[in-house]
């Protein structure tokens, strides 16, 4: 007998009042209906909604907010004019502090399901400022057929079309209302067409802005552009499909920081911290909170260009940097000579891989600071001797790796001694932490 294929009926979407007890890591409201878990976007904790489900799973649902019948005392009105479309930011309806310790519960939640650790040791967050605190950011471009129009701004939230933005409060003041002008003149020109993504870079010696581009585009127009924004302090870069950011000759960005007599220069494919005052205010913590001597050796993994290497060379006997990216590590060195660090080496190494045959692998070290991306540090603890660590300084940018990194480092016979948040990313999800574990 023939089997004729019949397609499974999805899920309906629908309408459902709820009543949010509590927020995620990704700052959504958090409600029980009818044996699923609800995830709404725009929904604060303690508020009554209604909510439309976008995607009905068979344990959860995604949602958004309809309407909210009864506020928290934490809603406030958004400042961005374009909030509601664009994806930049989640948490502009919730005031600042609120923010910050939902957020602290989110984290308090995790290491409860992760690690099964109930209570944690929290200092004061650190909180920089909340408009203009972004350095650095990357605008969406796409040209538009029907329209003959370039498309500049930020993917709207939850597609990939652009919200072709009017000011920006998040960006800093050398970029932040002239988003519109750059997108004009872009349009001047049919050459423009091809630009695919924007890099903008707000540095100690200039606005960076970097032109991503499919197809070659003339002297003349490129002139035009730059002329066009010689006032604003701006610098283009000129980035084809066949360019490398490491390898184009510009002069390198750089930035300081005062308090330890260091300037580090690096290039614009290399990561820095967005938000410069928060990034300061974070190496000042984790000084604080390791109290390095000359008797200490730190290994620090995942360096980059030296942020936190070369500030601890300032206090430490040596300090072994390890970092994944071959430009960044060039960078490191080059920072380390500029600031006459002679107590520093730096290596480059995929930490994901066997690492036993790497010669820092053997080091002396008794300080082990981590600073990972949001994929955590997961293969590299599993492979250090942990035991010889007497302190582990972790700075996470996942609130979900750090929780689930951090059993490993219990096991090991650490007990969690410090535990702060860095409000890097103010009006978004983004969850930064600092953890400092000291061996038992």
């Amino acid at each position: 007998m023939a089997q004729f294929f019949r397609p499974t009926k999805k899920a309906s979407l629908g309408v459902a009042t709820l009543s949010i007890d509590g927020c995620d890591h990704q700052g959504r409201g958090v409600a029980r209906h009818e044996g699923k878990v609800w995830f709404v976007d725009g929904a604060l904790q303690g508020e009554t909604i209604k909510a439309q489900a976008a995607q009905n799973k068979s344990k959860f649902v995604e949602a958004k907010v309809v309407k909210v019948l009864t506020p928290s005392v934490n809603r406030v009105v958004p400042f961005c004019a374009d909030f509601e479309r664009c994806g930049g930011c989640q948490l502009q309806h919730q005031n600042l502090n609120a923010q910050v310790q939902d957020k602290q519960q989110a984290v308090s939640a995790l290491f409860k399901k992760f690690a099964q650790q109930n209570t944690l040791p929290w200092q004061a967050p650190i909180i920089g400022e909340s408009r203009h605190y972004r350095r650095s950011a990357r605008l969406a471009c796409f040209y538009d057929k029907s329209a003959e129009r370039l498309r500049v701004g930020f993917r709207e939230k939850g597609a990939k079309t652009i919200c072709e933005i009017v000011k920006c409060e998040i960006l800093s003041e050398r970029f932040s209302a002239h988003i519109p002008a750059l997108r004009e003149a872009l349009n001047q020109d049919k050459q423009f067409a091809s630009v695919s993504h924007i890099q903008l870079s707000d540095t100690k010696n200039h606005g960076y802005v970097v032109v991503r581009h499919l197809k070659p585009i003339s002297c003349e127009a490129k002139q035009i552009i730059e002329t066009h924004f010689s006032d604003r302090g701006w610098r283009f870069v000129w980035q084809s499909s066949s360019d490398e950011l490491g390898e184009m000759d510009y002069e390198l960005p750089s930035y300081v920081l005062p308090r330890y007599d260091l300037q580090f220069q690096y290039r614009l494919n290399n990561f820095v911290q967005v938000n410069a005052k928060v990034n300061e205010a974070m190496i000042q913590q984790a000084m604080d909170w390791l109290q390095l001597t000359k008797h200490d050796v730190v290994l620090d993994l995942f360096s980059g260009i030296g942020n936190f290497s070369l500030v601890a060379a300032k206090y430490a006997k040596a300090v072994i940097g390890v970092e994944g990216v071959e430009s960044s590590v060039a960078m490191a060195r080059q920072n380390a000579h500029t600031n006459s660090l002679t107590n520093t080496a730096f290596y480059c190494a995929d930490l994901t891989d066997n690492l036993a045959k790497e010669g820092w692998f053997g080091s002396q070290a008794n300080v082990l600071l981590l600073d990972p991306s949001r994929e955590g540090a997961e293969a590299v603890l599993k492979q250090l001797p942990l035991k010889q660590f007497d302190k582990i300084l972790y700075v996470s940018c996942d609130p979900v790796t750090l929780a689930r990194d951090s059993a490993e480092i219990f096991a090991a016979q650490f007990t969690l001694t410090r535990l702060g948040l860095m409000n890097m990313f103010p009006h978004t999800g983004h969850i930064e932490s600092m953890a400092l574990f000291q061996r038992r």
